[in-house]
């Protein structure tokens, strides 16, 4: 029998024995209780009634060892001896799934139709659970009162959401209850955001009672930002990791449910300001909240999602192609860390009474191995990637969002730019977007634009800095990034009225981009300082214009076809998806990082470039490398580089694009400037023999400042060797395999670039020294010579 008693009852609990003041087991059995007192003729008081159930204790199965936790297209069974083998009965009778308990005696059946009259029982028949249901995730919303009667206290502590499961939560105020309401913002990942807070190193202790964070800083930057600033924070685990119940899964239903639970709960807190809470974190806690926010919780205020991913396809398979660098090896460590005890820290929270933490552990085993599903799906299957793809998902967010990424970030990638058109529902949008790496969303100049945006929209406040937390800044960021800087000044400090502000703010063109990320006047080279910046109205900019330039036989690049036939030819090279851009042992986010991006060898690449450029060309957007190609195999791997050829003798790097040219056919989404293609299985095509095929490879969103003396070059090689931690598991092809693109007139390659012809570099920012710009590593320039195609 399963005794409940050391769960806690909820706070709050009113004395009409409703079954949502008592843990799950206790519920089941309340309506037995309320018959018995019914059925007698004596009164029982409330508390003798609670007495006996606490003593009695309940058992979630009529005949059963094991219990199991009705879910939401799921049904969690715990408590089985290990090794015993279960079957899932249907609502008809019919056994329609079997499984096995784990070592600790657990296993989770997902993908269940929701209904009525569910059975789980052991394959020899001895034991049956009671009837079950499995929750619709449309009917499984509780009511208001269920966020309500959860009461949550500064500290380390719980939230349960809809099916019961129980995640470990951390919460950070910035003064004592009693002083609130603070404006809240969450923090929600896989990783260790409700981690019980330490103090910051080499803070005095002096500065804790006007920053508090400083002594209790929650295990998220985002927390610790937050405090600094005056917001409280909660950070929580998802399902399947740290303290928190259930199994991990990347991204399922059940986790953006959870998410939902959360916010609603936590909005529910007396000290939570407005009954509205913001949601806020860097990559992976970015990301969720675009998930989360896509369910539309009533008291969500707004979002701030920073280095963050469109969909997987873009990250975990670039072009088709399989990214087993940066890509796998995280959702490995992720993988690793869902397991029981696996994150180190829930073994001090076990070890110090916290039982909740030892049972929420008994699922962790049951974690989906989502690498297998990355293997088994190397196509884009609609029905597993579609509730992955952020870019049909975000059109139903219904909140302010600022957002903010890197073009070059080296682990999730440029392929957050296809989201920035896609916010159709959001009453604001805000983006900003820069050369750079992962974290550099929270550089000062990202940075004081967040707290403008989460002070308006969250906290309902003037935006304001204190001078004590601009003293204080430029410490935590020398540790960040190498350099004391500096927050920019305040921009609505002297408004009088938030309504004001909020009416100035939303005026501003919504996209941001920042040029030459490393090259700030007055900065060190390669801190994350931009030269200059443009604002536009849309994305991609209204002001675009494409400019496109044809390869010519002799390596140049034309503004017109080429008047002749030829094609150049490379050589497969299958050890380049092994290859860097980073030296062995360097950090990408060093201020001017060890690079080791390297020169082509011979017959390994092809390379054009354009003429001496007049004037300066600025380029924001997607570019689209259309080439004609032929390979002595049935398919080739590709990769386009685009860099500039600088006057000072150096080359520097701006964007790639990959292609399996196999998967080159174009989705009907697809433009001039961007070949967005479909991916899908039965639109996979060899290519022909002896023929040439139309490849458009995408190169990714950029934005960069082509100077005038420069000239613009295009490289055509075998994958690898251009991203700092991302690589690429080719395909197999036999030694020697030779891949020719066309340029000639009956087959002209060509490149369309975005070009703003109506934005100019301001006239006293110089052309930044090589190297500075971050992400984007400098090389000096060697003259190539493209190796010409057997006609």
């Amino acid at each position: 029998m399963y005794l409940c008693a050391a769960r806690p009852l909820a706070k709050r609990c009113p004395v009409d024995m409703r079954t949502d003041c008592f843990p799950p087991c206790y519920g089941r059995q309340m309506g037995r209780l309320r018959q018995f007192l019914t059925n007698r003729s004596c009164k029982y008081t409330i508390w003798t009634a609670i007495a006996v159930l606490l003593a009695i204790g309940c058992s979630d199965e009529p005949n059963a060892s094991f219990q199991v936790r009705e879910s939401v297209e799921q049904l969690h069974i715990t408590h089985a001896e290990p090794g015993t083998e279960l079957e899932i009965i249907d609502p008809s009778g019919a056994v329609i799934k079997t499984g096995t308990a784990d070592q600790q005696g657990s296993l989770v059946v997902r993908q269940l139709p929701p209904g009525d009259g569910y059975v789980v029982r052991t394959a020899d028949g001895t034991e049956t659970s009671r009837s079950l249901e499995v929750m619709s995730i449309a009917n499984s919303t509780p009511p208001q009162s269920f966020y309500r009667n959860q009461v949550l206290e500064p500290g380390f502590g719980y939230i349960e959401t809809r099916d019961g499961t129980r995640l470990s939560i951390y919460i950070q105020l910035p003064g004592p209850v009693e002083d609130g309401p603070y404006p809240t913002l969450i923090n929600y990942s896989g990783y260790q955001p409700s981690r019980p807070g330490a103090p910051i190193d080499n803070i005095p202790s002096s500065l804790c009672r006007e920053l508090p964070v400083l002594c209790d800083a929650p295990n998220h930057p985002s927390g610790i930002i937050g405090g600094i600033m005056g917001f409280a924070s909660v950070g929580v685990n998802m399902r399947g990791t740290g303290c928190s119940g259930g199994a991990y899964d990347f991204f399922e239903p059940l986790q953006l449910l959870d998410g939902y639970d959360v916010i609603e709960t936590v909005a529910a807190q007396s000290w939570v300001k407005g009954s509205k809470v913001g949601m806020a974190g860097l990559s992976y806690p970015g990301i969720s909240q675009l998930f989360v926010a896509s369910t539309r919780p009533p008291n969500l205020a707004a979002i701030t999602p920073l280095s963050v991913i469109a969909d997987v396809q873009s990250v975990m398979v670039p072009g088709g192609i399989l990214n087993d660098g940066f890509a796998l090896n995280w959702v490995e460590n992720v993988l690793d860390d869902a397991g029981p005890y696996a994150q180190g820290w829930e073994q001090d929270m076990v070890d110090a009474g916290d039982q909740t933490c030892a049972e929420n552990q008994l699922l962790h085993g049951q974690k989906l191995d989502v690498i297998q599903k990355i293997y088994d799906n190397p196509f884009y299957d609609p029905e597993v990637a579609d509730p992955l793809n952020l870019n049909l998902l975000v059109a139903d967010i219904d909140v302010p969002v600022f957002m903010a990424g890197a073009w070059q970030d080296e682990q999730t990638g440029p392929g957050f730019a296809s989201l920035l058109d896609k916010f159709q529902s959001s009453p604001l949008f805000r983006a900003t977007v820069y050369n750079g790496v992962h974290p550099d969303g929270y550089a000062p100049q990202v940075l004081v634009e967040l707290n403008n945006f989460l002070s308006l929209y969250v906290a309902d406040e003037i935006p304001v800095i204190s001078e004590l937390v601009r003293s204080l800044v430029p410490i935590l960021f020398q540790q960040q990034f190498g350099d004391a800087l500096a927050l920019p000044p305040d921009r609505f400090a002297e408004y009088i009225g938030v309504a004001r502000a909020k009416a100035d703010y939303e005026a501003e063109k919504p996209i941001r981009v920042i040029f030459e990320n490393g090259a700030g006047t007055g900065q060190k080279p390669g801190v994350p300082a931009g030269a200059w910046e443009a604002n536009f109205s849309a994305w991609p900019p209204v002001e675009t214009a494409v400019r496109r330039w044809y390869f010519q036989p002799d390596g140049t690049m034309g503004e017109e076809p080429p008047v002749s036939d030829g094609a150049s030819v490379f050589s497969h090279d299958p050890d380049e998806g092994r290859r860097s851009i980073l030296a062995p042992g360097g950090d990408v986010w060093a201020t001017l990082p060890q690079w080791n991006w390297a020169q082509p060898d011979p017959g390994r690449a092809i390379v054009f470039e354009s003429e001496t450029l007049a004037t300066d060309l600025v380029m924001v957007g997607f570019a689209s490398v259309d080439l004609w190609i032929q390979s002595t195999a049935d398919d080739a791997d590709i990769e386009v580089t685009l860099s500039e050829v600088r006057p000072d003798g150096h080359e520097m790097y701006v964007q790639s694009g990959w292609l399996r040219a196999s998967l080159r056919a174009l989705d009907e989404q697809a433009t001039e400037l961007r070949p967005v293609k479909t991916y899908l299985e039965k639109d996979a095509q060899a290519l022909p023999s002896g023929e040439w095929a139309l490849a458009r490879v995408e190169m990714s969103a950029f934005g960069h400042a082509f100077r005038a003396g420069s000239r613009i070059r295009v490289s055509i090689d075998t994958p690898g060797g251009s991203r700092a931690e991302w690589q690429f598991a080719l395909k197999e092809f036999a030694p020697q395999t030779e891949i020719s693109v066309a340029h000639s007139a009956t087959h002209p390659s060509s490149i369309a670039l975005p070009l703003l012809p109506t934005v100019a570099v301001p006239a006293t920012v110089a052309i930044a020294p090589c190297p500075s710009l971050r992400a984007q590593p400098c090389r000096e320039y060697q003259s190539y010579t493209n190796t010409s195609a057997a006609q």
